[in-house]
């Protein structure tokens, strides 16, 4: 007893209403996922990738369509065994070409679709870099490369063939830029299309090229460019010079000239994201009773008053002394100071001699070891900084 056939709504995932997008769309995904070249020697693909096919080739064309949702598979049990088909189904009125060209160009190695000669493609993109210092890049700046890039031969003007000659028509693909191909598969003969390899989908031929250019149409040349280094661009970001790069092919546009910016250290700054950081040394005597120090920023000299009893390790900001913002260069980060207490190495007599007297007056003289018996410290008295 022959197998009963599902209906080719249900085989598709569609509804009776799905119009001719859908019906390709869910073929599509059908075909793809069980085609014979995808799953070889699987015999339960291959028999899902049939049933969807004859479910396509009915559904997609109006005709078939119509009968098929009239009197159901019954339509067409007079049609079995006919040319081109398997299964005991005919496709051989299936225009399958359309769709292998759009779903199936990668497996046979075609470009997809029939058309006109190959679109404009953008040429390559260009990278190199550039060296700034620190505060170039807080402030911006503009440097100068030197790079080697295609330009237009002025021999030839462009056009790639000598002198007095010009470029051909192609003969294999009419000046087309791409070629018909044919292959065998399940729907017998599939219509398919390349590239044209004589004339790389130019559609023209040079047959007497252009010595300088050797055909190209274009001769390296070294040139130099302004390179405008925006404020708060930071290390290994890239500055873009649209439209400098390489030349684009069948009529599209350059390519582009991308600049690395490495950006050199800072023997006192170092910087995250828009914030600057630094340390900042200040005496023991300012650290205690407070006063004035010098910081540095990348605006020049700042004093800070630094408060009294100032310990080691302190952070303070300084508000808006950062790097400016790439997106808003009128907005600035800050930039955070650490403040270190250095411990004097060398001392005067005298000097010693008020360090003791100082101890003694903040009662900071017990020793260690009476701490640890647990002897009385001697109350604090005013001390003679006071």
């Amino acid at each position: 007893m022959a197998e009963q056939k599902r209906d080719y709504y249900e085989v598709l995932g569609v509804d009776k209403n799905a119009d001719d997008a859908a019906l390709k769309k869910a073929y599509r995904v059908l075909a793809k996922k069980y085609h014979p070249d995808m799953n070889p020697g699987n015999k339960e693909a291959e028999k899902k990738f049939k049933e969807a096919s004859e479910a396509y080739a009915v559904l997609s064309d109006p005709e078939k369509r119509r009968q098929y949702d009239q009197f159901g598979h019954a339509a067409f049990e007079g049609g079995a065994g006919g040319a081109g088909g398997f299964g005991g189904f005919d496709f051989s009125s299936a225009d399958f070409s359309d769709i292998f060209g759009d779903i199936f160009g990668d497996l046979f190695g075609g470009r997809g679709r029939s058309g006109g000669r190959s679109g404009p493609v953008k040429g390559a993109n260009l990278r190199t870099s550039v060296r700034i210092t620190f505060e170039e890049a807080v402030f911006g700046t503009e440097k100068q490369i030197d790079l080697t890039v295609k330009e237009e031969c002025k021999t030839c003007h462009g056009t790639g063939a000598k002198p007095g000659t010009s470029p051909e028509t192609c003969s294999k693909c009419g000046g087309k830029g791409q070629v018909v191909f044919t292959q065998q598969s399940f729907f017998g003969t599939v219509r398919n299309v390349q590239t044209c390899p004589d004339c790389n989908g130019t559609g023209k031929v040079i047959r007497e090229k252009c010595a300088d250019c050797r055909g190209t149409g274009y001769v390296p040349m070294k040139k130099r460019f302004a390179v405008t280094i925006p404020a708060g661009i930071d290390n290994g970001q890239c500055k873009r010079l649209a439209g400098q790069g390489e030349p684009g092919s069948n009529g599209g546009p350059r390519g582009d000239i991308l600049v690395e910016v490495i950006v050199g250290s800072h023997p006192i700054f170092q910087r995250q994201d828009v914030n600057i950081y630094s340390t900042v040394p200040i005496s023991f005597a300012v650290a205690a009773l407070g006063g004035e120090t010098v910081i540095d920023t990348v605006d020049g000299k700042v004093v800070y008053d630094v408060k009294a009893g100032t310990q080691t390790d302190t952070r303070v900001r300084l508000k808006g002394k950062g790097v400016p913002s790439l997106r808003n260069p009128d907005v600035r980060g800050d930039h955070y100071v650490t403040l270190v207490v250095q411990t004097p190495e060398r001392l005067s007599a005298e000097a010693r001699d008020l360090l003791r007297r100082f101890d003694e007056e903040t009662g900071d003289s017990l020793h260690a070891a009476d701490r640890v018996n647990g002897g009385d410290a001697p109350k604090k008295k005013r001390g003679f900084f006071k």
